[in-house]
């Protein structure tokens, strides 16, 4: 069983906390090329140093700023690597599934399913509103971004997974010898995570229905399917499909996108409509094509130390 694996006597919960401050350091760590960057900046041009973080989003050619913010994942994920390996004495496998080998099935369909729905989804409300969109395809940069995306945005996606469905979910697990605790307080977490993001400023907190619906979802995924598969293609799906199609002025991620979304944001159905209605629908989905079972034992049952 997934969770259970890091359920041992010896896995205290203050080892959690110390791994996730060492986890932290390592994505500050990975930050420095950012902060080089702009001082380079700032010295050899004499530009103003920018004082928000709208400012750095936009002090940079977006693919620049774009690689820059993700390669801090590429040393998160090493943090979180050696921590599981070296702190807690368990296998890089052991916080992805509780099959004995990764399972890239399932990777693969939820990636495929949810990048389906994504184009679609977007390819309606282009039709149906062109005035709220703009082509904005430039063969070139389009291009860069592909390369870059293609290769650091599975990487930013699966950090993310392995630290809040993987390393905390069992984290909480040990505190808690239970399932809904870790599968509420990941949520909540991972929906707190996004508090600095420029969506939250111009939608208001009603956003925060949707980030953290999301981490309800993706934990409920990784608990009933005994695994992280599912959660990793699916957000994989979300942001490289997010990157590379649309992108607007309010968004955390300023790319080369092939649209640009004109609209003013604001609390809609758009933030509803995936709690509500789409997640429940893909929970379907997986659920009659994976099998799964006994629906309240592995979202909230008790876990049994072993001692």
């Amino acid at each position: 069983m997934f969770i259970e694996q890091g359920i041992r006597p010896e896995n205290k919960f203050w080892k959690y906390l110390l791994g996730s401050v060492f986890i932290i350091t390592a994505s500050f760590v990975g930050q420095l090329p950012l902060l080089i960057a702009v001082i380079g900046k700032t010295i050899l041009t004499g530009a103003t140093y920018p004082s928000t973080n709208d400012g750095i989003m936009r002090f940079f050619e977006p693919n620049l700023t774009f690689f820059l913010l993700l390669i801090s994942f590429v040393f998160a994920l090493a943090g979180i690597y050696f921590v599981v390996r070296y702190l807690h004495q368990q296998t890089f496998l052991s916080v992805t599934t509780s099959r004995k080998k990764v399972d890239w099935s399932r990777i693969l369909f939820s990636f495929g399913l949810w990048a389906v729905f994504s184009i679609a989804s977007t390819m309606v409300f282009y039709f149906s509103n062109p005035s709220l969109y703009v082509l904005d395809f430039k063969p070139v940069p389009f291009a860069i971004l592909f390369v870059i995306a293609v290769a650091l945005v599975p990487i930013q996606t699966s950090t993310e997974e392995y630290v809040f469905r993987g390393y905390l979910m069992q984290g909480f697990a040990n505190l808690a010898q239970n399932k809904w605790f870790p599968l509420l307080m990941t949520s909540v977490i991972f929906g707190g995570m996004h508090f600095f993001n420029p969506e939250v400023e111009k939608i208001g907190n009603i956003v925060f229905v949707y980030y953290i619906g999301t981490g309800l979802f993706l934990g409920i995924i990784t608990l009933m399917d005994e695994g992280l598969e599912l959660a990793l293609g699916f957000h994989t799906a979300n942001n490289l499909i997010g990157a590379l199609l649309v992108t607007s002025d309010w968004s955390a991620f300023q790319t080369h996108s092939i649209l640009k979304d004109l609209s003013e944001p604001q609390a809609g159905i758009d933030i509803i409509l995936p709690v509500v209605l789409v997640y429940p629908l893909l929970l379907f989905i997986f659920s009659r094509k994976y099998q799964w079972t006994h629906w309240k034992e592995k979202l909230t049952g008790r876990i049994d130390v072993k001692h």
